[in-house]
């Protein structure tokens, strides 16, 4: 299978080789990776550069955007630039963050998944972070998610589901739409990938509203929202992210923003959020 792989990358100087270095040594190489080194004022871009002058299937992509760091729009904005620069001969594309370590057979084991499943449409193993010199399950959302960092799609999938939305909540979007067209996911539970930099870790004030944007965004309704919010909010034990989610919400439906989803789309997104919300007081 051919694997392409994009890495919005911005101030990554830290992280970026490791990622790029577990990529080289993978059992089953990809074909491409580009990274796209978005408006970076640190030694990213050199660090890129020495990797993609020792291997060719690796490049370089500068992009200028904004300097602010918030979740959705930048960084999908930075891998729509990688996937145009890319030509269409791939299998399996894969959203990368820069702060990952795989484990050496991660691509090689995602193969195996999707050859032996035509309906896999994503697939993905688990983020992994350092805490008390020990690396503990990153344990920010349901085990059956595949997390934003480490997105993998199958070409017919991600063809098929619009590719990604430039928005905070692309991440459940693009699974909610997978399953509405009939494609599988699965997460695998042996393949622990080390996230370097936690999630949130350099988002701005101004992206505390987004989460409830996004919810309203994905037409979660207002019940749906109530009770998304205050378990994530519960999960991250912030009470204070719970009156900023439902704020986000309130903002963004006064406003009148864009949907995200159509009209059929949100049914099927409530009724799938509502029976695992029942199965789960069913157990």
């Amino acid at each position: 299978m051919n694997f392409y792989i994009i890495i919005p990358a911005h101030n990554e100087e830290d992280y970026i080789g490791k990622t790029l270095d577990s990529l080289v040594k993978q059992t089953l190489l990809p074909k491409k990776v580009v990274v796209v080194n978005d408006h970076s004022s640190d030694n990213t871009q050199s660090i890129v550069e020495d990797y993609s002058s020792k291997h060719s299937w690796i490049s370089l992509l500068n992009s200028k955007s904004s300097d602010k760091h918030l979740p959705g729009s930048k960084i999908i904005s930075a891998f729509n630039k990688g996937l145009a620069s890319l030509d269409d001969d791939y299998d399996i594309i894969c959203k990368f963050d820069a702060d990952l370590i795989f484990p050496k057979n991660y691509l090689e084991q995602l193969t195996k998944h999707f050859n032996s499943n035509k309906n896999l449409g994503m697939a993905s193993g688990f983020c992994y972070i350092e805490k008390h010199n020990e690396w503990i399950l990153e344990n920010l959302t349901n085990k059956d998610h595949i997390r934003g960092a480490l997105k993998t799609y199958k070409k017919d999938c991600f063809k098929q589901i619009g590719q990604l939305k430039p928005s905070m909540g692309w991440d459940t979007v693009d699974e909610l739409l997978a399953k509405h067209n009939g494609w599988e996911i699965l997460t695998d539970e042996t393949l622990h990938v080390k996230h370097l930099k936690p999630t949130g870790q350099s988002y701005n004030k101004a992206s505390k509203y987004l989460q409830g944007e996004a919810m309203y965004k994905m037409r979660y309704g207002f019940w749906i929202t109530l009770i998304s919010a205050l378990k994530l909010a519960s999960k991250k034990g912030s009470f204070k992210l719970f009156k900023d989610y439902m704020s986000g919400y309130f903002r963004a439906k006064s406003n009148k923003l864009e949907f995200l989803v159509s009209n059929e789309e949100g049914q099927f997104i409530r009724d799938l959020r509502w029976n695992g919300i029942k199965g789960k007081f069913l157990k």
